[in-house]
């Protein structure tokens, strides 16, 4: 079955009574070049691949194609009908129905993934839940090599920033303490069925064995972050100040031992300059 093809899909579709439902993200790729690419960077014949959002099994396809051994988790029951007669070919797959947000992934990769000589995580992750998703994959410290997702332009080049660019935020350096991200590359808005209003772009997330930076603390260094972005035209030292228990006075002399300026903003600061005010606070 050619889950590419548009008049496929409507057919399929239409046998069980589907519909898209805006609510979930629902936009289903029918560009047949992104998902041999994704899931080539994604895997390889010996790592099992943990996929996010199959839908109807595009990606999925491919990824059976490329790994031992497939698991999917899907939040849309509706598709129970559907996704058997996509995959019925597939026979390393296996789809778990549930939250992604709320399932022991822990549990299920010791389970499903003992026979593999790794684990990554491979998706086509809905926009409105993006960031959340990618953080839950990162905080969990999962046992897994990499996450390789399809995410809105603007979310990619985000997380992908240079730490210390006008175009990071809180979850630039989040994402940059856990791994090493890379836009692999970019996505029109017509790849898909329905089309969004917005294109995409496939980033790579390599998982750091230990982060580059060291953290005496790294609770109140994540505390930290958040509240010196929440606020981003306003100087380092008052937005903190606003929202911590942090006193301006602490915060300029924390600066000052590292040798930036009371009027510094949070996003200049480099990775290794906000470890080094964390710690020093």
């Amino acid at each position: 079955m050619n889950l590419s093809d548009k008049r496929t899909i409507e057919t399929v579709l239409k046998k069980h009574g589907f519909s898209f439902k805006k609510s979930l993200g629902q936009n289903f790729l029918i560009n047949p070049d992104v998902c041999p690419q994704m899931a080539e960077a994604a895997c390889d014949k010996n790592m099992g691949v943990l996929e996010i959002g199959p839908g109807i099994g595009v990606l999925t396809k491919e990824l059976s194609h490329t790994a031992k051994k497939v698991v999917a988790i899907e939040l849309d029951e509706r598709l129970k009908t559907v996704l058997p007669e996509t995959l019925a070919d597939c026979d390393n797959v296996e789809v778990i129905y549930g939250d992604a947000m709320k399932l022991d992934l822990h549990a299920i990769i010791k389970e499903k993934f003992a026979d593999c000589e790794g684990v990554c995580v491979c998706a086509n992750l809905p926009y409105y839940i993006t960031s959340p998703i990618v953080m839950m994959l990162l905080e969990s410290k999962l046992p897994i090599h990499n996450i390789t997702v399809m995410v809105q332009k603007e979310a990619a080049e985000r997380l992908c920033a240079t730490v210390g660019s006008r175009e990071s935020g809180a979850v630039t350096v989040a994402v940059n303490y856990y791994a090493k991200a890379e836009i692999l590359f970019e996505v029109d808005r017509y790849s898909f069925m329905p089309a969004p209003n917005v294109d995409s772009a496939v980033i790579k997330l390599n998982i750091r064995q230990t982060p580059e930076i060291k953290l005496n603390d790294e609770k109140k260094f994540f505390t930290l972050i958040k509240s010196g972005f929440a606020q981003r035209r306003k100087t380092l030292v008052n937005t903190i100040s606003n929202t911590t228990n942090y006193s301006k006075e602490q915060l300029r002399e924390a600066l000052k031992k590292i040798g930036l300026s009371e009027t510094v903003r949070t996003e200049q600061l480099t990775m290794q300059e906000l470890a080094d005010l964390s710690n020093n606070l």
